[in-house]
């Protein structure tokens, strides 16, 4: 993707490095796994064969090492769209391509008990980054490429998983439906929850649809797996349920789409599909 340009007002980088995650070309694999919090970002790493902290500024912080022998990186985004969409356009500055999200959710169905995981295919757009890129029609989907080694991951570590649309807000509070401070409510606020529960919607989350969006309009690749940590229906909350199994996912993702990303080459496939896999059985590649 090139070197950070410029280093004025326009393109701000320090030393050469991106301004905000404080990153250079070649610190980040192509592969990156986008978790909000700081300290997820250290567990991820932590269940790798190697990794080695590339830098931590703000609510970023980055770690690169390898997976089953793949490069890989983690950065932590910061709670909401507007510091995930600085997270992506810099580490799409630096050389990654490839974006898993690393969330928790709020889940709607009573039967998305803490501790499932979500993988989602699509996100609405109830952010405002997303807006400052792309119309309000413009949808926010995964890579079908990501959002298959996501469930092939899942399927292979046997964790319990589901498969649906979230809903991507900036407010934790109204946005979601709670009430704010002294019980503040108003009447959009109070409905949205039936509102996306009869659309079909699984859950809340915070990042996702501008990670997607994002993604799409660069030509870059995304996906998202999160832990429920909450149910709207039951009001069950367990903070950590689930976290380190849609770490492990969100890894052995990338092991998958390494190993489908070469195969696609070898075959000389525009993007990866069944066929590519059938094609390389039939060569004993």
């Amino acid at each position: 993707m090139g070197e950070p340009r410029g280093g004025g007002a326009a393109e701000p980088s320090v030393g050469g490095r991106v301004y905000h995650l404080g990153l250079a070309p070649g610190d980040v694999a192509r592969y990156v796994l986008l978790p909000g919090d700081p300290g997820r970002a250290s567990l991820i790493a932590s269940l790798w064969d190697e990794a080695e902290l590339k830098a931590s500024k703000r609510e970023f912080t980055t770690y690169t090492g390898r997976y089953r022998g793949v490069p890989i990186s983690v950065t932590s985004t910061g709670i909401g769209a507007p510091s995930a969409a600085i997270a992506v356009e810099e580490l799409l500055r630096v050389g990654a391509d490839t974006f898993i999200r690393v969330g928790t959710m709020g889940a709607l169905r009573a039967s998305l008990r803490p501790g499932t995981l979500v993988i989602a295919p699509a996100a609405v757009r109830m952010e405002g980054a997303s807006g400052q890129y792309a119309p309000p029609g413009y949808p926010a989907y995964a890579s079908p490429t990501v959002f298959m080694a996501l469930v092939e991951a899942a399927e292979s570590l046997g964790v319990n998983y589901e498969v649906g649309v979230v809903a991507s807000t900036d407010s934790f509070y109204l946005g979601q439906g709670r009430p704010g401070y002294g019980g503040y409510m108003t009447p959009w606020a109070a409905s949205v929850i039936p509102a996306l529960r009869e659309a079909g919607v699984v859950g809340f989350e915070m990042e996702a649809s501008a990670i997607f969006t994002l993604s799409a309009i660069y030509g870059a690749r995304a996906g998202c797996v999160c832990a429920v940590v909450a149910n709207r229906a039951t009001d069950e909350f367990a903070p950590e349920a689930g976290v380190r199994e849609a770490s492990r996912v969100a890894s052995e993702a990338v092991a998958v789409l390494s190993e489908w990303d070469e195969a696609t080459g070898r075959a000389g496939a525009r993007c990866f599909h069944p066929g590519v896999l059938r094609s390389t059985w039939r060569s004993g590649t």
